[in-house]
């Protein structure tokens, strides 16, 4: 199978639990077709821990664990499927563990890895495009690597229930690298309680500023997609994605463990160029539901009956 594991190593990307160098492993891995697609974890997953390696759990091939929370993203993106223009799928790990505040600030450090591995990618195989997947924290260091990274170094970007500031990764989006890129922000209600979290806990870069939860400041190459929204999931339907509601009220992960999502994130990333950013956003809700709005429904409004008017019995 087309997939290999990285980690984010002290002086650059390493490849994890192999012996050899990755800048010589790396062309003979990028000698065929197709695209490159990086996979990063989020928060508590570290490479090599007894319980939470990434690399044998959600970028493992044949997850080690027997958990709701374990699905093997290389399978669902499409890896393993013994076709001729499959490309090179990339687990990326790196130590998420420790206090929220000290994964946050290792992130940064590990985006500059994560660049390190791409310009790496870029050397050997400067005509294989590149995207990506991030969950949590992840996202986090998916948008750290941007500013390290020429104009056109990443092609397509899905951010999975991002935990980061919307200030910063707006930031990371008017680098040359991001302003090529394309940004699908995955959200959910879900998470709301999580989004909490990050801003409570997590000093922000300004003022009033929120967590990409109640999404990214748009732009051309930017789409918005709240994955519990009913009009959302009635678009996505109707454009051929099976994707089932959602049945929890809080939840971290449903963004990749429910029904029907990673069919969309693989063509979203391997069919580009036949789904259009621009395309789907036409057809979008203009707004996200509000905050809380899973777990604090809106009340029914009813008006007073007019003067004169008698109930009906």
């Amino acid at each position: 199978m087309p997939l290999i594991h990285v980690n984010a190593g002290r002086y650059g990307p390493d490849l994890h639990d192999q012996p050899g160098r990755l800048d010589q492993a790396l062309p003979g891995l990028l000698a065929g077709d197709g695209p490159v697609i990086l996979m990063l974890h989020g928060y508590k997953y570290a490479p090599g821990h007894a319980r939470e390696c990434p690399h044998r759990h959600i970028l493992s091939a044949s997850p080690q664990r027997d958990c709701f929370k374990v699905v093997s993203w290389p399978r669902g993106l499409g890896f393993g499927d013994n076709r001729a223009d499959e490309g090179l799928g990339i687990g990326f790990g790196w130590n998420a563990r420790g206090t929220l505040w000290q994964a946050y600030a290792e992130a940064a450090h590990a985006g500059e890895r994560l660049a390190q591995l791409v310009g790496l990618i870029r050397r050997h195989a400067p005509h294989r495009p590149i995207h990506a997947i991030a969950h949590s924290l992840g996202a986090r260091v998916l948008l750290c690597a941007l500013p390290h990274l020429p104009e056109g170094a990443l092609r397509r970007l899905i951010l999975l229930a991002g935990a980061e500031f919307a200030g910063r990764a707006a930031e990371a989006l008017v680098t040359p690298a991001g302003r090529s890129a394309e940004v699908i922000n995955v959200t959910s209600r879900e998470n709301d309680f999580y989004d909490f979290l990050l801003e409570c806990l997590i000093p922000a870069p300004a003022r009033r500023d929120r967590s990409l939860g109640l999404a990214l400041p748009g732009g051309p190459k930017v789409l918005n997609l709240q994955m519990d929204h009913p009009e959302t999931l009635g678009v996505l339907r109707r454009a051929g994605f099976a994707i089932a509601d959602p049945t929890t009220r809080i939840c971290h992960w449903s963004l990749y463990t429910r029904p029907g999502v990673f069919p969309m994130y693989r063509r979203l990333l391997r069919e580009a160029d036949a789904l259009p950013l621009a395309q789907l956003r036409a057809t979008l809700p203009e707004h996200p539901a509000p905050r809380w709005s899973r777990l604090l429904p809106l009340p029914e409004v009813r008006l007073p009956l007019s003067s004169g008017r008698k109930l009906s019995s």
